[in-house]
């Protein structure tokens, strides 16, 4: 039992503290009773009838050269003089661009940008020279008051008069064995009132806050719920805590997914630990720069598949030659577990395994990756629906890399269904990219958001605010494309989210919409087998589920659909690990009504069908008409019981709550609070 955290104390106590520490900005919603979140921008990728990534790395060099800049070749980035620092000394190399979207960041002004932004600069073209490419280098003023009167609160942690209350703070965090020297190095306070601990986000320079993260614990029984908020949003939140302390002399980091296992980590070891701001959810390109210095990263982001899946892709961004990783397992749990339990952390990451390798020869470089599935069975089949519980006992889950070709009759509810489909796996921290050829994107979120609030919003408009706020918070993002599209297009759309928003599902509504702009046949087949090879070997190359939504053949109405029936050859079917058919015709157990049947399923054989039943107020397939204990459950699954909207504007704090156990989950997880002992 929590005792600080019994009968709701904090809560109590953060409500009369309104118009203190927080004051006219609002209550942090992470602080009060109710879903915690995380905040997540939609956006659009580009509809271009070019490639999606404005320029190569060929093209920056000669660029480069042409203007006579001298330039370094580094593992993600190239490295230049920068023309923002107000100085001409060629030595210092502090401008980093992007080798993949060619971005750039002055890591001493803070200046940034993209490529033509740079261009602008050096050719002093318009207004975007020099300052007019300095962008986001300070929060906004509303927050840099917040963040101002948060850190005067807080105490230092180690500092705290009440020594019963600073023994109940680190046993709720887990830091009853992290010194108070290692607490110090870090500057980690704690807000008595809020009850969590908060972490600082410096400028370079010691030129005072850039931003804060603060880390609640909510007591369950023997268990603790971690809520994070940050400041500014997580969207602008691009902070490595612990970079103050990385000397330029350091080669070697090992980067974690939580603040608290850096502060293991590094007193455990001595060594160089980075902490990053969205823990396995994804890593910003913007943070690249930063480790551009270390020749050797040693990935530890926690203790389950889904970090070491996260490890490999990030590994992908960094070079892979000079990462490697901790493989979750029994005596190589988290870091701040391991220092718990008394385990040698130096030895755990001398067992750290290469993320590159040039070959497969034996057996002996895949065992440890064989041990990882054996010893996490549920995990690798993937993430479980939650509205759809019987395709969880066909498919097991959705898993990355494999591709899942969906079809069904004309108008019998398949972007309908693909929508709750794909929202359902979204709410459950599943980076989703959404391409719609078909319908625009309107109105495909017009739909999705009123599955997600299970009701229609026309009759209840003072809710759609409330609802908004939270289908904002999903990671989800669409691409502008309508109508006939290049499949390179479309491909180089999906490498670059892939790359930027560490997209792990893409949905592609409809295959059709891209056989009649290839030139490559006029036989519209063989077009057809080439889209899909591409799509087979994008989710393949980019461990990246995709979901291909392709027009049956023109059959009998009073005929079932086969996978014979998807149109083009038989190589949409041989292709696909999964093949999810929507059917409108009448079955044994019923007439007139829809069923999805599993007509294949690569990862262990199960196929079947099982009913669907349309709810037209919801335009959902997951909720029967009339059942308000299902519907219920889903809202209280996802954190989804709609309040009444508030009045005034919502403050960052406000905005930015996500939340996390044991290590925080991919993103946005709306009331999927899971917990650790």
């Amino acid at each position: 039992m929590w005792v600080l955290l019994r009968g709701g104390y904090p809560f109590r106590t953060l409500l009369s503290l309104r118009g203190e520490w927080v004051g006219r900005r609002g209550l942090p919603r992470s602080l009060v009773p109710g879903p915690p979140r995380r905040r997540y921008r939609k956006e659009a990728l580009p509809a271009l009838e070019v490639a999606v990534l404005p320029v190569t790395t060929t093209e920056i060099r000669q660029y480069l050269r042409a203007h006579g800049i001298p330039f370094q070749d580094g593992h993600s980035c190239l490295q230049a003089p920068s023309p923002f620092t107000g100085t001409s000394q060629l030595k210092d190399y502090s401008l980093f661009i992007d080798k993949t979207t060619g971005r750039f960041l002055c890591t001493t002004s803070l200046a940034e940008g993209s490529w033509e932004d740079f261009q602008a600069s050096v050719e002093g073209r318009g207004d975007e020279s020099r300052e007019g490419v300095l962008l986001g280098e300070a929060p906004e003023a509303g927050d840099s008051e917040e963040i101002q009167r948060i850190w005067d609160r807080a105490v230092p942690l180690w500092e705290l008069p009440d020594a019963e209350e600073a023994r109940l703070a680190r046993l709720m965090f887990g830091l009853t064995k992290v010194t108070d020297d290692t607490l110090r190095r870090f500057s980690v306070r704690y807000l008595r009132p809020a009850r969590s601990l908060v972490f600082p986000w410096f400028f370079p320079r010691g030129l005072g806050l850039r931003g804060l993260k603060l880390l609640g614990a909510e007591g369950q029984g023997d268990a603790v719920r971690y809520v994070e908020t940050t400041i500014p949003r997580p969207g602008a939140y691009h902070n490595l805590f612990g970079l103050p302390l990385i000397s330029r002399r350091d080669v070697e980091v090992v980067l974690t997914s939580r603040e608290l296992d850096s502060l293991a980590v590094s007193q455990s070891t001595g060594q160089p630990t980075l902490a990053l701001p969205r823990g396995t959810a994804c890593l910003p390109p913007t943070l690249l720069p930063y480790l551009e210095q270390f020749r050797r990263i040693v990935f530890w982001l926690g203790d389950d598949l889904r970090s070491w899946e996260a490890a490999k892709l990030f590994a992908r961004k960094l070079n892979p030659k000079r990462c490697s990783l901790v493989r979750p397992g029994d005596q190589q749990p988290s870091p701040l577990e391991a220092l718990n339990q008394g385990l040698n952390l130096s030895r755990v990451l001398r067992t750290a395994l290469p993320a590159w390798h040039k070959s497969i020869v034996s057996f002996r470089q895949l065992r440890e990756e064989v041990l990882g599935e054996l010893s996490n069975v549920e995990q690798v089949a993937g993430i479980h629906w939650s509205r759809f519980p019987d395709l969880n006992r066909l498919l097991k889950g959705h898993r990355k890399g494999e591709l899942t070709v969906f079809t069904g009759p004309t108008g019998s509810g398949k972007t309908t269904f693909i929508s709750e489909y794909a929202l359902d796996l979204c709410t459950q921290g599943v980076n989703t990219l959404w391409g719609s050829f078909e319908i625009s994107n309107v109105r495909l979120a017009r739909v999705m958001l009123t599955q997600f609030a299970v009701g229609r919003l026309e009759e209840q408009l003072d809710k759609y605010d409330e609802w908004a706020d939270r289908f904002e918070d999903l990671p989800l993002y669409f691409m502008t494309f309508h109508g006939q599209q290049s499949i390179r297009t479309v491909i180089d759309t999906m490498q670059h989210a892939v790359y930027v928003y560490d997209i792990s599902h893409v949905v592609i509504d409809n295959l059709q919409f891209m056989m009649g702009h290839e030139q490559l046949s006029t036989d519209r087949i063989a077009a057809q087998d080439y889209i899909i090879g591409a799509f087979r070997k994008f989710a393949t190359d980019n461990s990246c589920h995709v979901t291909l939504v392709i027009h049956p053949r023109k059959e009998d109405d009073d005929k079932e659909l086969q996978t014979a029936s998807i149109f083009g050859s038989a190589k949409a079917s041989q292709e696909a690990d999964n093949v999810l058919i929507l059917q409108d015709r009448k079955l044994v157990t019923g007439p007139g009504k829809r069923y999805l049947q599993v007509a294949k399923n690569r990862f262990d054989g199960d196929v079947g069908v099982f009913p669907l039943e349309f709810n037209k107020s919801s335009l959902t397939f997951s909720i029967p008409p009339k059942s308000k204990a299902r519907l219920k459950k889903i809202k209280d699954d996802n954190g989804l019981v709609a309040k009444k909207p508030s009045s005034g504007k919502k403050g960052a704090a406000s905005r930015n709550s996500e939340t996390c156990s044991g290590q925080p989950p991919n993103p946005c997880q709306p009331g999927t609070a899971k917990t650790s002992k």
